[in-house]
């Protein structure tokens, strides 16, 4: 009875090993999300982030250094063209100014006793040679007379020129003194203002820019100043649409047009030795809330490319590979598996067994460069295609060549993606390609 008990439970294991081992037959090595290849219509843009400004803004800075004695004006103050702003301590620059005026008074007067000079010196010539030709004069008192008129008119335009030099000089102070009272160059808000009745005004110099008193800002029109990634710049153009949002006016999104894009990079130091490099590109607001602030941070979306109805897959479907794929890159069956295999992706480009040689030995004389690709699923196996992208949307990218519409591709997990082989066995698990696959990932 014991030995009849011993054969029942070893036909049972074996009948149990025989079972397992024909469900691992039809077993799938990988479970894969899904998407589909379709005609979407696509947007591409460039996201970045910076701070609002006026377009148009002035900082006013001194050209007379001296104390303040009348400040104007104050901060958040609407100003026209021409208002006052602040006047300097004129006192040395008025001083300057009656110096000068009356330099040029006594240089008048010297000018008078010069031509005075000259022409008594003129009339002692003029004697001197009448003598001269009733023999009743010598030569020499002659010349001698001569040479007093000549060195006497010379004299006169010496007084002249000191004239004209004086008052050269008085122009230049009297302009100098004008720089002690300073007007709003143009309509616009006091935005800033740095100084206070009582202070020093400092001029500024070739190095030295000197004391930026006070900025007006024109907030009528309004501009996002953006950081562009270097790898992002080339993509934007004059013109193109953007919409922009401020922290400070929550849910609200603003329209614009991207009107100045820079041309040298603005350098921001990342390490030791390490650069990340962006570009500054302006964006003008359609329209400006009435209640903005200059240094307000906002972040902006460039629209720079549009497709529509473009052939799309998901963007976790794209995937690089080495091509061409060599025999390591291929899943490869025996017996049953491989016929399935084979009729299941011949129509997609499946090498056939009896052809592997020929085409390793083909792949392996062409140099293998990363390539693109999505992995297409054929009755349950998936197949390595090389594809042409184009733009990125938000979640797809464009396929311009090596697809076509309706296929079903592999989206995730990316772990499996990667190591997934040309012609492996898998299952599709449910499509939740943007919450699952977050999860599987991390």
């Amino acid at each position: 009875m014991k030995k009849v008990i011993l054969a029942i439970l070893a036909v049972a294991v074996l009948g149990a090993v025989v079972v397992s081992i024909l469900r691992s037959g039809g077993k799938a090595e990988a479970t894969v999300e899904t998407g589909q290849a379709a005609l979407k219509d696509l947007t591409a843009t460039v996201d970045c982030s910076g701070t609002i400004e006026p377009k148009r803004k002035v900082d006013v800075s001194a050209n007379a250094m001296g104390t303040i004695v009348n400040l104007a004006v104050h901060e958040g103050q609407s100003l026209a063209p021409g208002d006052l702003l602040l006047e300097i301590d004129p006192s040395e620059y008025a001083a300057a100014v009656r110096g000068l005026e009356a330099s040029i008074r006594t240089a008048q007067a010297d000018l008078r006793l010069a031509e005075a000079s000259r022409d008594q010196a003129v009339l002692d010539r003029d004697r001197a040679e009448q003598l001269f030709q009733q023999d009743l004069a010598s030569e020499e008192a002659v010349t001698a007379a001569r040479t007093g008129a000549r060195v006497e008119q010379a004299r006169v335009e010496a007084a002249r020129h000191r004239i004209e030099q004086y008052e050269a000089n008085l122009a230049k102070a009297r302009h100098d003194l004008t720089k002690v009272t300073l007007t709003a160059p143009m309509a616009g808000v006091v935005t800033r203002l740095n100084v206070e009745e009582g202070e020093n005004a400092i001029m500024g110099t070739l190095n030295n820019p000197g004391t930026v008193l006070l900025t007006i800002s024109d907030l009528g029109t309004m501009e996002a100043w953006v950081e562009v990634d270097e790898t992002e710049v080339v993509d934007v153009a004059l013109g193109q649409p953007a919409e922009v949002t401020i922290d400070a006016f929550p849910g609200r999104t603003f329209t614009g047009r991207v009107t100045e894009i820079g041309n040298s990079p603005l350098r921001i130091r990342a390490g030791a030795t390490r650069e990340a490099v962006d570009f500054e590109v302006k964006i003008t607001l359609d329209e400006a809330p009435a209640n903005i602030r200059p240094g307000l941070s906002a972040k902006a979306s460039i629209k720079v490319a549009e497709r529509a109805q473009a052939l799309a897959v998901p963007l976790g479907a794209v995937t690089v590979r080495a091509w061409p794929l060599q025999d390591a890159d291929i899943r490869r069956y025996s017996g049953k598996r491989a016929r399935q295999q084979e009729a299941a992706l011949a129509e997609l480009g499946f090498t056939p067994r009896g052809a592997r040689a020929g085409a390793d030995s083909a792949a392996a004389a062409i140099e293998r460069k990363e390539t693109e690709g999505v992995f297409v699923l054929k009755d349950g196996y998936a197949k390595f295609v090389p594809v042409e992208l184009g733009i990125a949307g938000e979640d797809d990218f464009e396929v311009l060549s090596g697809l076509e519409a309706g296929r079903t591709v592999v989206t995730g997990p990316f772990r499996i993606l990667r190591e997934l082989k040309d012609g492996a066995r898998v299952e599709t698990a449910r499509n939740d390609r943007r919450g699952r696959r977050g999860a599987d990932d991390r």
